[in-house]
Order: structure tokens, then C-alpha cells, then sequence
């Protein structure tokens, strides 16, 4: 007797099982484990437990699965998109270690949001004060001037 699921064909599950033998990001093989797990007949509540994924993940990739959609498994990166492409990391890199006033501004140092500003008048690229902030953070880097050690 053939081993038969709930919703694949055999060549589907067999496309699935051989993409997951794949090098492919995490979140890709959780999706397509997801619905393997589905179409074994696991509830949503059992592969949460089993995969250690959020509800609205296991409903939205069983619902692909469901609907014959499982090609879609590597369709939606998850996640938003990267706004901040290397030109700009970049730019914000080269910004931060020059003084405004090389760029016609009259204060001395830069600050989070002028630096936004800037950078998309320049790059054409809004990101918030916020985010700049992270983005100067995750490179080490700050709009705060170093304080001297006295010697």
C-alpha cells in the first residue's frame, strides 16, 4: 500500500522532501516541514509544538498547502524588504565620519535625523531617525562624539 497524505501527491511530496535537502534559509525549511507536518495530518497546535513556530505561520503554510500552493514555499521572503541597500550603509558609513560642515551645514555634529535627511536627499531613500540610529549601531558606530580620556 502506497503512503498517502492529505493533501500532496506523491511527486509533490517528493519535490518537497528533495527541497529540503537543499542549502536553503531556515525559515524556508520550517515552511515546507510545515506543510509536510500538514499533510501528515498533524494539527496546527502539534506543529507548532514540533517546530516551535507561531500559529499564524503554521495556519497560513498549511492553508498553502491545503490549496495545492506549495510551490509558493519560496515565493515571500519573510520579513520586510531591506530598504537600506550597501550604497547606502555605505554613504552612512562615510557621512558619519565627516563633520556636517564638509556638506554646507552649519552645526557641527550630525544627528540621527539629519543624517536621514541627508541621505535621502542624496540617495533618494526615507528611513527613520530610528532606524539610522540601529543602522549606525549594528556598524559600530555613533553620531556622539568620543570623550577624551584625561591623561
Amino acid at each position: 500500500m502506497k503512503n498517502q497524505g492529505y493533501y500532496l501527491k506523491a511527486k509533490e511530496r517528493k519535490f518537497l522532501l528533495s527541497s529540503l535537502k537543499l542549502n536553503i534559509r531556515p525559515e524556508y525549511q520550517r515552511r515546507i516541514e510545515i506543510m509536510l507536518l500538514a499533510d501528515a495530518g498533524q494539527s496546527q497546535a502539534q506543529i507548532c509544538e514540533a517546530l516551535g513556530c507561531s500559529q499564524e505561520t503554521a495556519r497560513y503554510w498549511m492553508a498553502m498547502v491545503q490549496t495545492g500552493q506549495l510551490h509558493k514555499w519560496k515565493d515571500s521572503p519573510k520579513g520586510r524588504p531591506k530598504i537600506a541597500n550597501e550604497e547606502y550603509l555605505t554613504r552612512l558609513k562615510e557621512l558619519v565620519n565627516h563633520s556636517p560642515r564638509d556638506y554646507g551645514y552649519p552645526f557641527q555634529r550630525w544627528t540621527t535625523q539629519w543624517l536621514g535627511k541627508h541621505l535621502a536627499k542624496e540617495l533618494g531613500i526615507k528611513v527613520s531617525d530610528y532606524h539610522v540610529s540601529r543602522l549606525l549601531k549594528s556598524m559600530g558606530l555613533s553620531t556622539r562624539q568620543k570623550k577624551m580620556m584625561p591623561i
